[in-house]
């Protein structure tokens, strides 16, 4: 039929959402920043390292056409943008790297031919903003190893020259902390000393010319959780509030994260890690749950951060075509993720509020995908609910026919189960979980480290670890510093670093690693019985291997702007189960009064089927790690 007609709903939303994000593109500079968890698209899932200039503004583009009218708007190169593409490079491989004279990193000539212009990204930047997108890329703390081998000077960028202090000329070998390498990248990176003008120097230099390319988001890695560097993420925080122009702050990775641990920097920051690399396996996704519970219940969600907002960072969504973990490879494979999979992480990551940074090709994105990361109720939910947390007041029950059914209803989590076995993490010093450590000794032979714990039922446990084996007093400041190996061996040490960068599903096992009488496997017992680690200054504590929840149901509730009420239902069982929830339990959590003739209308999200009015319980099956996303208006 011919004629005018009128836009539809969806479409009417599109436009809205597309021109309020041209008003805060135009407004954050004099208002809040990152006031909404940030989207985008980052290459690492797809590229690994490996992204060059073509394919990245290929992606870009597409980006532009597709996800931008989502809310999706930063285009973020990940890491390793500096080092040549050539035979013998790696992640941890020394000697491949870009520096200039000032000991800063600029991109590979090769993969990203435009930046012979100015040894950098201000070209890439400027057709990524011309195509309505803000512009990111991926950091290592500190300064390179490479740089502190090189001894390169610092620039002061206030002279043009050299930086001077007390009379002299300052160096990389001067603020470069040997002793604090990336843990995963020891031959890459080390932590700057933050408590000199030098040091303070160089990482002003750095941001500074990184704001001077068009930059607008700036990933930086292995500064947060077991690498915890605290004064370098607040140095690198003053830092860009001291450009006149703001530019996202993402930290990661988030390995052994606490809420007690993100409480002293997520002010200073936009988005930071609390999970290992999350990859496309049902376990890397089941294992968000428990920490993102535990960030929710802290209210850290949408806290105060770096000239705005601060957002818990779930990682990025592996769904399409990828790479996989820590190749020289492109994309190459499908998601592993069922299409199931894929709705549940999209929906713990939208009623959580995690920032939402999709990890695929986006040259070969396909509909089913597509579907799923612009589901504009998800998308809703993840910008504009409130209130977002677990729901403890779930009725579970399995479907199949299988000995255990599992069902029960209780004000207690759902994934409660029965303790089968222990492990050692990293927290703050300040939380009640890393006390009560104490020396135990072994009639004459070499002393063990152990703590009581509490498990179910009230019942106390000790949990030991190895023997310890003490340093020579080679140093005064290493005297009551101590490795701990494992029992019966002297091979295995208790490692604060684990020597790996981990998946998600990969931080839960043991910090174990071959004794190498490094830093990383140094650890002090101090009076108030902690066992601080002398690498990252944070302290060991006992959890057990199913806190955090990995199998049954699991529910979440958040509420809209206009009153309405979001449901979450996941099933991280390997069968179906029924789960339900009473109207009137979501009242008492949510605050709020129901009537009691008062009928909700009910509808699905993912399916749009109309559950018609429910008046007690909303109840319904769902598949093996699946979900089901309920909106309710009462």
């Amino acid at each position: 039929m011919g004629g005018a007609t009128s836009p539809s709903p969806w479409r009417r939303h599109c436009a809205l959402h597309f021109l309020l994000l041209l008003f805060w593109g135009t407004s954050e500079a004099n208002e809040e920043h990152a006031v909404l968890p940030p989207r985008g698209w980052n290459s690492y899932d797809s590229f690994s390292w490996t992204v060059d200039e073509n394919a990245y503004l290929q992606n870009a583009q597409i980006m532009a056409e597709k996800l931008l009218p989502h809310g999706y708007q930063y285009a973020v190169i990940d890491f390793l943008w500096y080092r040549k593409y050539v035979e013998g490079a790696y992640t941890d491989s020394y000697g491949f790297d870009n520096i200039d004279e000032w000991g800063r990193p600029f991109p590979d000539l090769q993969r990203f031919p435009s930046s012979r212009v100015d040894k950098g990204f201000s070209q890439i930047a400027s057709k990524v903003h011309g195509m309505g997108l803000k512009f990111g890329i991926h950091l290592m703390k500190g300064i390179s190893v490479q740089a502190v081998n090189a001894n390169t000077p610092i620039l002061d960028i206030k002279t043009g020259r050299p930086y001077l202090e007390d009379g002299r000329q300052w160096t990389a070998r001067d603020i470069g902390l040997s002793h604090r390498t990336c843990a995963w990248m020891t031959h890459g990176f080390m932590s700057v000393n933050t408590d000199i003008g030098a040091g303070r120097a160089f990482l002003r230099s750095l941001y500074r010319q990184y704001a001077d390319w068009g930059v607008d988001f700036v990933k930086v890695d292995c500064i947060f959780g077991t690498d915890y560097s605290p004064e370098e993420i607040i140095t690198i925080s003053e830092l860009l509030q001291e450009i006149d122009r703001p530019i996202i702050l993402s930290i990661s990775p988030g390995t052994e994260v606490t809420p007690a641990l993100a409480e002293n920097i997520s002010d200073h920051v936009n988005m930071y890690r609390i999970t290992g690399d999350d990859w496309d396996n049902w376990k890397d996704v089941s294992s968000h749950f428990g920490v993102s519970s535990s960030f929710a219940a802290a209210k850290k969600i949408g806290a105060t951060g770096l000239r705005g907002r601060s957002w818990p960072d779930l990682d990025m969504l592996p769904f399409g075509w990828l790479t996989d973990p820590s190749v020289n490879q492109g994309p190459h494979r499908k998601c592993n993720l069922t299409l199931d999979e894929q709705k549940s992480q999209m929906a713990l990551w939208s009623m959580a509020k995690s920032p939402l940074m999709y990890g695929g090709d986006l040259r070969n994105l396909d509909d089913s995908t597509l579907n799923i990361i612009t589901n504009p109720a998800l998308l809703k939910i993840n910008h504009y609910s409130r209130n977002n947390m677990e729901f403890h007041y779930v009725y579970s029950e399995r479907t199949s026919n299988e000995e255990h059914p599992g069902h029960f209803r209780s004000p207690y989590p759902v994934h409660l189960t029965k303790n089968d076995g222990m492990f050692v993490s990293l927290t703050t010093c300040s939380d009640d979980a890393a006390n009560g450590w104490y020396m135990f000794p072994q009639d004459g032979k070499p002393d063990h480290i152990c703590r009581n714990y509490e498990i179910l039922n009230d019942k106390n446990v000790s949990f030991c670890l190895g023997k310890t084996k003490r340093l020579l007093p080679s140093k005064k400041e290493h005297l009551s510093k101590f490795h701990i190996s494992v029992t019966n061996t002297d091979d295995t040490c208790l490692d604060a670093s684990a020597g790996q960068r981990r998946t998600a599903s990969e931080i839960r096992f043991p910090m174990f690693s071959a004794c190498r009488w490094h830093a990383k496997q140094m650890w002090e017992l101090n009076a108030n019985g902690n066992l601080v680690s002398s690498y990252s200054g944070l302290c060991a504590k006992v959890e057990s291997r199913d806190e955090g929840g990995t199998s049954g149901g699991r529910a979440w509730v958040a509420t809209g702007s206009k009153g309405e009420i979001y449901l979450a239902f996941f099933n991280l069982d390997s069968v179906s189960r029924k789960m339900t929830v009473q109207i009137s339990d979501l009242g008492k959590v949510l605050r709020r009064t129901f009537l009691k003739k008062e009928l909700c209308s009910c509808t699905e999200v993912w399916s749009g089927k109309n559950f018609g009015p429910v008046k007690e319980e909303i109840s319904a099956v769902v598949n093996s790690h699946g979900s089901m996303v309920f909106e309710i208006t009462c």
